[in-house]
Order: structure tokens, then sequence, then C-alpha cells
């Protein structure tokens, strides 16, 4: 069901490859330093990274969704914020792929396969993270333009990104309200500010901004697909793609505190033993493996849905939920089997506990995903 072909996994060999020999020496100095990995993107652009969701005759390596899936857990091994370099990225090449007229497919997707053009998408709103039909941001038709005014908060890339998926009410009295959203093609341009960089208590690196929209103008044509009202069911199509693609960060994040684990307790004695052999500190190594072999099951499923073209909104918020927890909880026990070291920022043990919280608020609550899960499972089963 997960099979992947010699040339993906051949892609997933080359990246993590990349990953060992320069992501990982690395990943402590830039993280602390709080820097932008800029010859670390330059290198994901060579290898083809952000032309993984981009179709054939615009891209030359889309993969299938398995795939993109473990490069994502390889490039979250190595440290988490590269992943979220491209993680908007490829959710707006599906969006555009799938629901683009031809015009917007040529205009934008052969050069966001080499990475020349980076996207993101815009969603979350100052005064609203999850309710998105209770978002302000509207775009007012004037003549032959589109004229914004709102703002957005929490977008990822967004100083590096020349396209922004905009989600925004281009009927706002629309009834219901997610009638009267749509999803703006919109490009760097006056009008839209990215005021500032926001703090963050992990995935250092790669910028999260707040965005203005102040008289900001797009053409009609900037409509995804052509035609207003649609946004709303487009972005939830993308955000499968985006809840697979945490959840396989959530992974990496994960298998690196694992690893990092079990290398620490067989190096690590006390008591005259390696301290794996201490039955609490085993334990712990048998539930975080478990539990990582669970998560990862529960994604490449949802993956596997997405690629033979079935609805998977409640199996990608499955994986996505429980990846996230799991990768917390092993982050967590990552500290503990390391004990003092793992507080110390000269272990890399203290990165992921502070980068696996964003997966859990990330891409919707797993609040939200809970919410997502219930109502498609009570659909599926109707008695």
């Amino acid at each position: 069901m997960f099979e992947l072909s010699a040339e993906e996994r051949a892609i997933v060999e080359v990246v993590a490859d990349f990953v060992d020999r320069e992501v990982r020496p690395a990943a402590r100095g830039l993280e602390h330093a709080n820097a932008y990995p800029e010859r670390l993107i330059g290198r994901m652009k060579e290898l083809g990274v952000f032309g993984l969701a981009v179709p054939a005759p615009y891209g030359e390596t889309q993969v299938s969704k398995a795939c993109y899936a473990l490069v994502t857990e390889e490039l979250a091994r190595g440290w988490m914020s590269l992943a979220g370099a491209f993680g908007g990225h490829t959710v707006v090449s599906h969006l555009l792929a799938v629901f683009g007229t031809e015009e917007q497919k040529a205009r934008y997707l052969p050069r966001m396969a080499t990475g020349e053009l980076r996207a993101t998408m815009a969603l979350t709103e100052p005064s609203g993270g999850s309710d998105l039909q209770a978002m302000s941001t509207v775009a007012r038709r004037r003549g032959d333009r589109y004229v914004v005014d709102g703002a957005k908060m929490w977008i990822t890339n967004a100083r590096r990104s020349g396209l922004i998926a905009l989600l925004c009410k281009t009927d706002p009295d629309a009834t219901p309200r997610h009638r009267g959203m749509s999803i703006l093609l919109a490009e760097q341009g006056p009008g839209l500010t990215v005021s500032r960089d926001l703090p963050k208590l992990g995935y250092k690196g790669v910028e999260s901004c707040e965005l203005a929209f102040d008289g900001y103008e797009a053409p009609l044509e900037a409509v995804l697909g052509g035609e207003e009202g649609r946004g709303f069911a487009q972005m939830m199509r993308g955000l499968e793609v985006g809840r697979i693609q945490v959840a396989a960060r959530a992974l990496g994040v994960g298998r690196a505190a694992l690893e990092d684990s079990l290398r620490y307790a067989q190096e690590r004695e006390s008591f005259g033993k390696p301290i794996w052999e201490h039955q609490s500190v085993g334990n712990h190594l048998a539930d975080m493996a478990t539990e990582l072999r669970a998560a990862r099951l529960l994604t490449l499923d949802a993956a596997a849905r997405l690629d033979a073209g079935e609805r998977c909104d409640m199996e990608a918020g499955m994986a996505k939920l429980y990846a996230s927890e799991a990768a917390m909880r092993i982050a967590l026990n990552a500290v503990r089997i390391h004990g003092a070291a793992g507080y110390s920022t000269e272990f890399d043990v203290e990165r992921y506990f502070r980068d696996a919280p964003l997966m859990i608020v990330g891409e919707g609550t797993n609040e939200i995903q809970r919410n997502v899960i219930v109502k498609q499972l009570v659909g599926r089963h109707r008695i």
C-alpha cells in the first residue's frame, strides 16, 4: 500500500544523505542564532525539493504523497524549520495543480518547481485562528481589479515568498459564510506590507510574519480557478496535504528524538550498565518507538488515500492529531532519558522539545482536528 517506486526511494535517500551531511552539522548553530538557512534552502532547490508537488509538464519530479511525506520526515529529522520552509509552498503547488486555470498553472508552476518562485498560504488572522469563516480580510471589486483590506498572522516564509494564496471574502454578505470566500493568488506589491516577524519558542530560522493589506490591488484573474466563492472548499482540500505534511514533520522530530535517545542510552552508564538496561529507560524507548511507528502508518495511510484520489480529511486529521501528540511525548521522554543533558543547549534534545508543540497548534489545532474527525466519523456511519 505504501510501496515507493525505485525513483522515489532514491529521492528519499538523496534527501536523507543531504540531511546527514549538511543539515544536522549546521542546524544547532543556525537555530540558536535564529539565522535564515540561505545555503541549505539553496541546496533544497538544487535537489528539486520545491518541485515535489508540481506535475508535468510544469515540473520534472512530482512524487506520490507517500514519498512527499517521507521526504518531509527526513528534512524535519535534520531541522524542522527546513520542512516548514517548503510546506506552504507545496500546498499552494497542489492547489494550483488541482484548481488553477491553465493560465495560472503556466504562470506560476514552472518557476515554483525550481524554487525560483516560492509560495505560501495566508489563512490565520490576528483576531481569530481556526474559525476561518469569521475572517475579516475582504477583497472588493472595483472595475477590473480587487482591492484588498485586512490582516493575516503567523504566515511562514512571508518575506521570501513571491506568491501568497490569500483566503479572503469576496462576498462578505454571503449565506452561508463560506460561499463568500475565495483564494486570491496575490503577488508581492504596493499595499501589501510584511509588518513584523513574530518571536517564537521554537521553529527558528524561518520567519513567521504578520501581513497587512491596505488597498492592495489584484486583477480579477487572480481568483484561483477563475470563479469566486470556491475558496473555502479549495483550501480545505489543500489542507489535506498540509496536515499530512505537518504529521510528517512531527515524524521527523520524533524520529530525531528517538535516535538521539537510543544512542545516548547505549553510551551513558549508571550503576555499572548502559542506562537502556534500566527498566524505566527501556520502557520509555519502547513506547517512543511504538508511537513513532503507529504515527508513520497513519500518515502514510492518509497519503495513500490522497494518491488514490479519495477524500482524506478524516485520515489526514487523524495522522496530524496522533503524530503531533506522539512527537510531543517522544520529545519529553527524550529529555527524561538525557537527564540534565537534555536540558542543555549543547544537545539537540531541547530543540526537539521546543519544536514539537508547533505541530499541535499548526495547520488547525488538535482540538479542531478532533472536530473534523468526529464529523466525518458520524457522516460515514449514519444510523
